[in-house]
């Protein structure tokens, strides 16, 4: 009996061993971690790693990688904390699938070459896929109704690896995905099958495409709005600038037009004083015009006065001659009565 149990514990322990147990050592030049979808989930590979086709599937996995990574249909794919990642680089950035899009060969992967399998894997066959319809639940196993039934005979040819990726590494790995994009429209000529993976490209190029354009956009926007800023500043200098002018140009008006009143002034002073010495002029000329008149009209007079003070000087010399002929007539008076009377 005892013998029994042991058989069936040394049993179990070989079942476990048989897919948790990698066939290869994992390398130590690749760290995991948990991040964002879209971004980083914290694949770092050093150089490109060493990915090997699993046995009967179109799928390659990474035998000497620590973490669930598997490459099919041109794309890499990423099993970690219960979600899918895929992208067509392989170190991301990675972007999360739903388990509904997964693609059946992915998913049909047997559970012995997941490097990191979760807990929930533990007492599943080692040489078949994980039971996703149990994990996912019915609606996911009636939606992907027959994924885990195919003919083996009938697996497409794995795509090629692009091993030109591994002249991409470190500080040349390219991070954006139109520069990756680039690089691999140049050196990747494989066309993939699978529904997803065929417009996994081309949303995520238009995607990418349409942030570019937005932020060129939004670039464009900024760039706009400065610039409206700029005018707006510099049409605000130059009102200010204008004000300042038009108010050096008004005082300068009010200064030329106090000058102006100035010399206006000075020169009504001027005229008032040219005419108030023409007045004075005039009166002078008038006072001798009068005085001219005045001693017009006081020559005859004087004249008189002089005649009279000359006849006054004479007079007694003219009455000494008027007596005398006054004689002269009276004795001729005489003489003529005498002569009469004889």
């Amino acid at each position: 009996m005892k013998k029994t149990y042991l058989i069936i514990a040394i049993s179990i322990v070989l079942v476990e061993g048989c897919y948790t147990a990698p066939p290869y050592p994992p390398s130590s030049h690749v760290s995991v971690g948990v991040g964002y979808p879209g971004v980083n989930i914290g694949i770092n590979f050093s150089t490109y790693p060493d990915l090997v086709q699993i046995p009967g599937y179109p799928v390659y996995y990474g035998p000497r990688v620590d973490s669930n990574y598997f490459f099919y249909d041109g794309l890499y794919w990423v099993f970690l904390g219960d979600d899918w990642y895929a992208s067509s680089w392989y170190n991301g950035p990675w972007d999360r699938v739903d388990y509904y899009d997964v693609p059946a060969y992915v998913l049909r992967v047997p559970v012995r070459y997941y490097r990191q399998p979760p807990s929930y894997f533990r007492g599943w066959r080692a040489d078949a896929p994980p039971r996703w319809g149990d994990h996912w639940g019915r609606d996911w196993e009636q939606r992907r109704s027959g994924w885990d039934r195919w003919d083996r005979g009938s697996a497409p040819v794995p795509a090629p690896l692009p091993t030109y990726q591994r002249n991409y590494s470190g500080d040349r790995y390219p991070r954006a995905v139109e520069q990756q994009h680039t690089i691999r429209s140049e050196y990747y000529r494989y066309q993939p099958r699978e529904p997803v993976t065929q417009q996994y490209f081309k949303p995520r190029v238009q995607q990418e495409q349409q942030d570019q354009r937005q932020q060129d956009q939004r670039q464009q926007d900024q760039r706009q709005q400065d610039q409206r800023q700029q005018d707006q500043r510099q049409q605000g200098q130059r009102q200010q600038d204008q004000r300042q002018q038009d108010q050096r140009q008004q005082d300068q008006r009010q200064q030329d037009q106090r000058q102006q009143d100035q010399r206006q002034q000075g020169q009504r002073q001027l005229d008032q004083r040219q005419k108030e010495r023409q007045q004075a002029q005039q009166r002078q000329q008038q006072q001798k015009q009068q005085q001219n008149l005045e001693q017009k009209r006081a020559q005859p007079e004087a004249q008189g006065q002089d005649q009279k003070r000359k006849a006054t000087q004479q007079e007694p010399n003219g009455k000494k001659r008027a007596t005398q002929e006054e004689l002269d007539r009276k004795k001729k008076e005489e003489d003529a009565r005498d002569r009469y009377r004889q």
